[in-house]
């Protein structure tokens, strides 16, 4: 059954159960009049109840941490893509034989700072930070910020492939 499937089930069970018990309770409250039921089979149909909403309870704790390591798992594998990148981007910047300005610069440029964001951050001007971007661009053979960032992520999506082909 699909999370989200478990999902609504939980949810309706819970609810029919629950709506259940309320009107039970009004019933008795407001002193309504109902057709007469035998208070064995109207306890059994509490006691059903009852069992449905801890049903649901159990469902939900299930469905809860099935999801909780789903979710830790997705962080682990993000953590290591964000790791992988660094390491790419290390490894490129490294080839390329960039200076440790242009590193920054073209860290801070594929983080989508602009120009004037990046000079204010490193406390130079502008024209210093265009003259590291045009060096940069040309150490690795492209010619803009996009053609850049799609380096790496072509890079990463190689080492992906190569590593799901690998297992």
């Amino acid at each position: 059954m699909g999370k989200s499937a478990g999902i609504i089930a939980i949810l309706a069970l819970q609810g029919l159960c629950a709506g259940f018990l309320i009107a039970n309770m009004l019933i008795s409250v407001l002193a309504l009049p109902i057709a007469p039921v035998a208070w064995q089979f109207l306890e059994l149909l509490e006691i059903g109840a009852a069992l449905g909403l801890l049903l649901g309870l159990v469902m939900g704790t299930i469905l809860l941490r099935h999801m909780m390591r789903d979710n830790a798992r997705v962080e682990e594998q993000l953590r290591v893509a964000s790791g992988a990148f660094m390491e790419l981007l290390t490894d490129r910047f490294t080839e390329w034989g960039l200076t440790k300005a242009e590193k920054d610069v073209a860290l801070f440029s594929i983080k989508g700072l602009s120009t004037a964001e990046i000079a204010e951050m490193r406390k130079t001007s502008e024209g210093t930070v265009k003259a590291q971007t045009n060096a940069i661009y040309k150490k690795a053979g492209v010619s803009g910020r996009a053609q850049l960032l799609s380096l790496f992520i072509d890079d990463l999506f190689d080492e992906t492939l190569l590593s799901k082909q690998g297992n």
